[in-house]
């Protein structure tokens, strides 16, 4: 086991170090999940597993709860003999905001583009998911003694582009300070080695939980626990998964949970799911095709026991 770092949170308007007396802890940030490399060096932890005799690691975001060891990829990419394999999947509308694979115009290799890396009149089309197919599952097989080779060449660094996150230094206060995090990304080392290579892999091995829209979905029925205790898509939803967007006071997983005080409802038809304003489901609520649930007052309302939606393809408006 070994401590990742942490960064300072800087101010957005003149880049200082920025404070927050009621709580000091708001004042710091993790850096980005691309701090793992540094931080592996820093704490002895990649020399102690070369010198152990282990070439080859795994890693996967801890969310992504359908990333397992799979000893088919490991033969697969020991016998390919890259330096770094990353496994992507097929990107859906309910991906068009994370990071996709794209090549290197000037070297022709693999790289990794961000949301936070795309400038505003290109978001539309970084968001097209028929010209960039495929985004990054963070599923990622590193060769360690390639990656202790990175940092011999770059003096004890590896070079990940840096990325600009605009926050307010504490996130449940949306009127205090606004502050930048500054972050890298794991994924993005794969144009850092010369040789490294991508992998198609099933939508079965990506079942990630980042936002609480992706937790309502994961606890509805659109989701099966395996016998070997991997969470997956339903084999009716076809390696598709819904596309959930809640409103805005729904952002944290206490909020998210009085929006179904008994249980979460039924997805496995849905194909996107939009609610706005205030709204409790009750028990029994199922939904079909693209729905949206809207309630305009002030005060919570709540969506009775039944079927909304059709699977034609319309979308449905449900007003309470």
């Amino acid at each position: 086991e070994f401590v990742q770092n942490k960064a300072p949170k800087v101010s957005a308007q003149d880049c200082t170090p920025a404070t927050h007396e009621a709580d000091k802890g708001h004042e710091w940030c993790p850096p980005g999940h691309g701090d793992l490399y540094p931080a592996m060096l820093g704490s002895g932890t990649l020399e102690k597993l070369l010198e152990k005799g282990v070439k080859y690691m795994f890693v996967s975001n801890s969310d992504n709860l359908g990333a397992t060891m799979d000893l088919k990829l490991l033969t697969y990419f020991a016998q390919s003999k890259a330096p770094f394999m990353m496994e992507v999947a097929t990107r859906t509308d309910a991906d068009k905001k994370g990071g996709h694979l794209a090549k290197d115009a000037k070297t022709s290799g693999l790289l990794l583009r961000e949301s936070a890396q795309c400038p505003e009149e290109d978001e539309k089309a970084f968001q097209d998911v028929t010209k960039y197919k495929y985004f990054n599952t963070n599923n990622l097989w590193v060769d360690l003694v390639a990656l202790k080779g990175i940092f011999e060449k770059n003096g004890g660094s590896i070079p990940l582009p840096v990325m600009k996150n605009s926050k307010t230094v504490d996130p449940r206060d949306k009127k205090s300070q606004a502050v930048l995090q500054l972050e890298t990304a794991m994924g993005a080392a794969i144009s850092c080695f010369e040789g490294a290579t991508a992998i198609v892999i099933p939508r079965e091995r990506f079942a990630p939980v980042k936002t609480t829209n992706d937790l309502l979905a994961l606890r509805s029925d659109a989701y099966t626990l395996t016998k070997d205790f991997r969470i997956t898509l339903a084999p009716e939803r076809k390696g598709v998964p819904p596309n959930i967007k809640l409103d805005g006071r729904y952002k944290f997983v206490d909020a998210m949970e009085k929006i179904m005080p008994q249980g979460a409802p039924s997805l496995i038809q849905c194909s996107s799911l939009t609610i706005e304003g205030e709204v409790v489901l009750a028990k029994g609520v199922v939904f079909k095709g693209s729905v949206v649930v809207k309630n305009a007052s002030d005060g919570p309302k709540t969506l009775a026991a039944g079927t909304y939606g059709c699977s034609e393809g319309e979308k449905t408006i449900v007003e309470l």
